[in-house]
């Protein structure tokens, strides 16, 4: 056919549809047309046909008709595209009677790119499915688009609040699954595995205070307001790092490591990594630092305290070495009066070199969390860690368990 022809065909079809919809008076009709080879046309001739159509419809300001430009198969860049869409926009007839839409597909990867810069353009409605789904490579990613105008400060004007039970119905509706990667709703999207930037969103997230306005790094948008939470933001495989791995000990049981035990307890996970070479969840973590640390051992040395002028002296039973030893020692508090008598019974030096505790829970529930790290002989140093509902008993605890470290380290090395 001619381009004559063309534009007569798309003018005598637009009359049928007008003729068609003037025999439904009570039906409230819009009309839309799309050129469907607009992608890989002149420009100048894509503009008679519409102008055509146009003629035939005669649209109003009030009345508007759609005149949707496609993608038909993506053959340039997103710029060239916004191109031909900025020159139609400016001069098509009656444009103040038109809603210009454009319909990207994606057989570049680039739909949601051209979407963007055509509206950057002039366009004023985009065509998508949700998640991208469509013939060969997809339509344009209406949830792609949308959101990346949230996180700039635009409403789309549409609700993914609840974006898993989106993702749900659109799997069940299409039978097609939505990749672990896919942007915004992917189950990985919000996950970092990278050592520096777990360290990052951790030290982050402790800075946060309520009602800041969201900036994290590695995270563009804040996982809640889709309806996500924090649990999966950061998980441990090999990448992983002491941020990660400290993260979700304090996130899913409270613990606030101090930084020289999230390095010690990282190589301890980066082994058993090693290991098993697989991904760890925080109960993996859970399970590993309980063991390392003898948090199962249910047995406290049994211990009684008095205090005179500031002096404390302390009175303890406990087995070691499959003994039961007596111990006695006086010190400025009760952890140093432990020391000591620990330090006189077993012989050898037996140094606190660092202390921190805190609260985990509340009410009758609480307990509290010591962490020691200890030097025995003036070897290597080796972090204890204890729980009790006692603070002086979780001491005591953490105390026994950095002496077993050292002791099972001292014990392969020889």
């Amino acid at each position: 056919m001619s381009e004559d022809e063309i534009v007569e065909l798309a003018r005598t079809n637009a009359q049928l549809f007008k003729e068609i919809a003037s025999e439904h008076p009570n039906t409230d009709w819009t009309f839309e047309y799309s050129p469907e080879m607009y992608s890989d046309t002149e420009v100048e001739f894509s503009k008679r046909v519409i102008d055509a159509v146009t003629d035939v419809w005669q649209p109003t300001p009030q009345k508007k008709c759609i005149i949707n430009l496609p993608t038909t198969v993506e053959h340039s860049s997103p710029n060239i595209f916004a191109d031909m869409v900025e020159w139609t926009h400016r001069n098509l007839q009656r444009r103040d009677c038109i809603v210009l839409s454009v319909h990207p597909h994606n057989d570049r990867g680039t739909g949601t790119a051209t979407a963007e810069m055509a509206l950057l353009a002039g366009a004023d409605r985009l065509e998508g499915c949700l998640f991208g789904n469509g013939e060969r490579t997809g339509n344009l990613d209406i949830v792609n688009v949308a959101l990346n105008m949230y996180i700039n400060g635009v409403s789309p004007g549409l609700d993914f609040s609840d974006i898993d039970g989106i993702r749900a119905t659109v799997e069940y509706c299409n039978q097609l699954p939505v990749h672990p990667r896919h942007p915004y709703v992917g189950e990985l999207v919000y996950t970092s595995f990278s050592g520096s930037h777990q360290d990052a969103i951790k030290k982050a997230f402790a800075a946060r205070k309520d009602g800041d306005i969201w900036d994290m790094p590695y995270l563009p948008i804040d996982p809640k307001d889709l309806g996500r939470s924090y649990e999966a933001v950061i998980r441990v495989n090999s990448q992983s790092g002491k941020g990660g791995i400290s993260y979700l000990l304090e996130a899913e049981y409270g613990l606030q490591l101090p930084r020289r035990l999230q390095i010690e307890f990282s190589q301890v996970v980066q082994h058993e990594m090693d290991t098993l070479g697989t991904e760890f969840t925080a109960a993996d973590l859970w399970r590993i630092f309980r063991k390392e640390f003898s948090m199962d051992i249910s047995q406290v040395p049994q211990y009684r305290m008095a205090e005179e002028n500031g002096v404390v002296t302390m009175n303890a039973k406990l087995n070691w070495d499959g003994q039961e030893r007596v111990l006695e020692g006086q010190g400025n508090g009760a952890i140093d009066a432990f020391v000591q008598a620990l330090s006189q019974s077993l012989g050898r030096s037996v140094r606190v070199m660092n202390y921190a505790e805190h609260a985990v829970g509340e009410g009758a529930n609480a307990q509290a969390v010591a962490y020691v790290e200890v030097r025995v002989d003036d070897g290597q140093t080796m972090f204890g860690v204890g729980m009790d509902a006692n603070i002086v008993s979780a001491s005591i605890r953490a105390i026994m368990s950095g002496l077993r470290r050292a002791a099972a380290l001292q014990t392969v090395a020889a």
